[in-house]
């Protein structure tokens, strides 16, 4: 039987994971640890004197878009799976980081000339990086705006319950800090912890494997580079 791979992304960004996992002839179940909830507007997204878009989440990219109908400025995303939203949504001039939020301050250090304007990011009540204060003291002004929540799921279905309690999942993929941590929580909360040991993790930084930290893995996997693609190969190359 093809291995049994458990997805925590939130569902708005698994359509594509999934079908990738699929396709690598993968079986597949998921639990989203994060719920995307919009942010209620009484009034319009201010623009003025902005010069450029930042995009740190296909998220930030739907919650832009719902609540603004421009589509005329240049977007600078930090990887190629946000680019693709934002291509989606009718953005044309997109520049993708290709990686991570640092990545992405360093493609604006070298594209974007302070002295032109702001750059609006729209972002979740608790972003995974602060652009703001990497790029300090560079003359660059970011306006960030909370435009959505990633609320913490606090549960798992009775199907990933009854698969970790038969020790049927071989692998756990997570992309972010906060649905690590909220995996991690959710764990002990169902006193799983031993379930987890038969498990291997894959992670798509560091940052998230520090935050698995609590849990006793069978092995936990970095991808070498902090997209989709290289943390499905780094899967492939270990799970067969």
């Amino acid at each position: 039987m093809p291995p049994l791979i458990l997805n925590t992304r939130p569902v708005a960004d698994s359509e594509g994971l999934l079908a990738a996992l699929q396709g690598y002839g993968y079986r597949t179940l998921s639990a989203p640890m994060l719920e995307i909830v919009l942010t209620p507007r009484t009034s319009d997204i201010d623009l003025f004197g902005v010069q450029a878009l930042v995009f740190t989440s296909a998220n930030g990219v739907r919650a832009f878009v719902a609540a603004c109908e421009r589509r005329d400025l240049p977007v600078l995303s930090v990887g190629d799976a946000t680019a693709r939203m934002a291509r989606m949504a009718g953005f044309d001039d997109i520049q993708s980081a290709a990686g991570d939020i640092q990545d992405l301050a360093a493609l604006i250090t070298a594209k974007i000339d302070p002295h032109k304007g702001s750059l609006y990011h729209p972002a979740a009540s608790q972003p995974a990086g602060d652009l703001a204060t990497m790029l300090a003291g560079t003359g660059y002004e970011i306006r960030r705006e909370t435009l959505y929540e990633a609320q913490p799921v606090n549960d798992f279905s009775p199907e990933v319950l009854d698969a970790l309690t038969r020790h049927q999942i071989d692998a756990v993929l997570f992309f972010s800090p906060r649905t690590a941590q909220s995996f991690v929580k959710v764990v002990a909360h169902y006193k799983m912890d031993a379930a987890i040991r038969h498990i291997q993790a894959f992670c798509l930084s560091q940052a998230v494997k520090d935050r698995l930290s609590p849990l006793t893995w069978q092995e936990i996997h970095v991808a070498r580079q902090p997209t989709q693609e290289h943390l499905l190969l780094t899967l492939a190359s270990v799970i067969a």
